[in-house]
């Protein structure tokens, strides 16, 4: 007895054949999505407020947009397949909307380990939960990552590091496991691609959990320095990221976190090396990779 005519194969598409939207595309996330995606054979559209193009790899598209103005993504959208969204912004909902219409097919949220708390009160907690909630109602495959601050945070001490070997830190005694931006991005990649991670909360952490003063030594070690990390008291803290112009809401939102312990940021959790393959990367070779910023 024959067989038949034989089934034909069902091709995926190449690689290439797909665009993707990249939001934040020069921040810390946005830079290592976009090269990511770039790297691996994939049409890019990064959207930032002033278009730039320079610094973008080649044939990367610059768009200018503004997540609080969704009518200027609107063009952006077409062809699309996946969305990075960053979150917090007043047209998320809208671009949500015109993403579906345009037969975007998923989204990947940036979004924080606080929408965990549920403390919608909470001014950072509020603005994330309320982004989850507009990508769970889009109608589109969605992937929120609920990350732990970012190593690239230790960019702030910068300035205080070239005048000098004391470095003033905040929240002294918090321990956190604080993610290099890259391997968020690379989680990224991978719920862009791949249905594998589709409709779920990814929680992602680096490493290891350590204190603000370990990450000064740490930073030290890089520049072949003796930095010296020096706590600040909550009342310093609190006046210290006022004057840095940070709204009174969000430093209420950090010291309810950090001070009143409402955040637990300590727990090294596996998910990067789940979805990735390997271990997320360690402040030292953040530190390191990062050293010229210095």
């Amino acid at each position: 007895m024959g067989h038949g005519r034989p089934h034909p194969t069902k091709r995926g598409p190449a690689k290439g054949e797909h665009t993707f939207l990249v939001t934040g595309a020069t921040g810390n996330v946005g830079t290592e999505l976009v090269r990511a995606l770039s790297g691996s054979g994939e049409r890019v559209r990064a959207v930032s407020r002033s278009g730039r193009i320079e610094g973008l790899p080649a044939g990367v598209a610059a768009v200018a947009g503004d997540l609080d103005r969704p009518e200027s993504l609107r063009a952006a959208l077409d062809g699309v397949k996946g969305l990075f969204l960053m979150p917090g912004y007043g047209g998320q909902r809208q671009v949500l909307a015109d993403a579906r219409d345009a037969g975007v097919e998923r989204v990947v949220l940036l979004s924080g380990r606080s929408a965990g708390t549920g403390a919608r009160d909470n001014a950072v907690a509020g603005y994330l939960i309320d982004a989850e909630d507009a990508v769970r109602a889009s109608g589109l495959r969605w992937t929120s990552l609920r990350c732990t601050s970012f190593m690239s945070n230790a960019f702030r001490l910068a300035d205080q590091i070239a005048k000098g070997d004391t470095v003033r830190v905040p929240f002294p005694d918090v321990y956190t496991t604080d993610i290099d931006p890259y391997d968020i991005a690379q989680v990224a990649l991978r719920a862009l691609l791949s249905d594998d991670w589709a409709d779920r909360v990814l929680e992602l952490t680096g490493p290891e959990a350590l204190l603000p003063g370990d990450r000064v030594r740490i930073l030290g070690a890089a520049l072949g320095r003796d930095l010296r990390a020096v706590g600040l008291t909550p009342e310093e803290t609190r006046t210290e990221l006022e004057a840095s112009g940070m709204p009174k809401p969000y430093v209420d939102a950090f010291f309810s976190f950090f001070v009143d312990g409402t955040l637990d940021e300590s727990v090294v959790l596996p998910t990067v090396e789940q979805v990735t393959g390997r271990p997320p990367r360690t402040f030292s070779q953040w530190a390191q990779a990062h050293a010229d910023a210095f």
